[in-house]
């Protein structure tokens, strides 16, 4: 009879032995005791003892990983960072609007833009667009050659 058991108990072992492998592979560095991650896993490696000692002296508990660490705001309005980036945020908008509303006035047209202004010989500058229609001799589309 105790020759069937040992098969399931090597399967147990080993099974054991690679959870507790893995677990100390990827578990949080601050939460392991004791000694470094490296020897933890060589310790693993002894049948039996070695993933008793790491679940009872090696690992340890989960909000060890967090006690030096501060925990954040659990909702955004309580995040200050987040809240100063909205106000930096709605300061750039102004700032835009601002800019907008300057670039607009300057564009808007003048009684004075159309005839230009004159100069001390009495003579108007054309302002068009130099790459404009010209309104004499050019085709109906408003293309020299067309």
């Amino acid at each position: 009879m105790l020759v069937r058991l040992v098969p399931i108990a090597v399967v147990v072992v080993v099974g054991v032995m690679v959870y507790a492998i893995v677990d100390c592979a990827l578990i949080d560095r601050m939460r392991i005791r004791g000694l470094a991650r490296g020897w933890w896993i060589a310790i693993i490696l002894i049948p039996v003892l070695g993933p008793v000692l790491w679940f009872t002296i090696g690992r340890g508990p989960a909000d060890r990983a967090t006690r030096g660490r501060s925990r954040g705001p659990i909702a955004p309005d309580d995040d200050t960072e987040f809240l100063r980036g909205l106000e930096r945020d709605a300061q750039q908008e102004d700032r835009i609007r601002r800019l907008e509303q300057e670039l607009a006035d300057l564009d808007e047209p003048t009684d004075d833009a159309d005839t230009g202004p004159a100069d001390g010989d009495g003579a108007t500058h054309d302002h068009r667009r130099p790459d404009a229609p010209d309104n004499g001799d050019s085709g109906s589309s408003g293309r020299p050659n067309g």
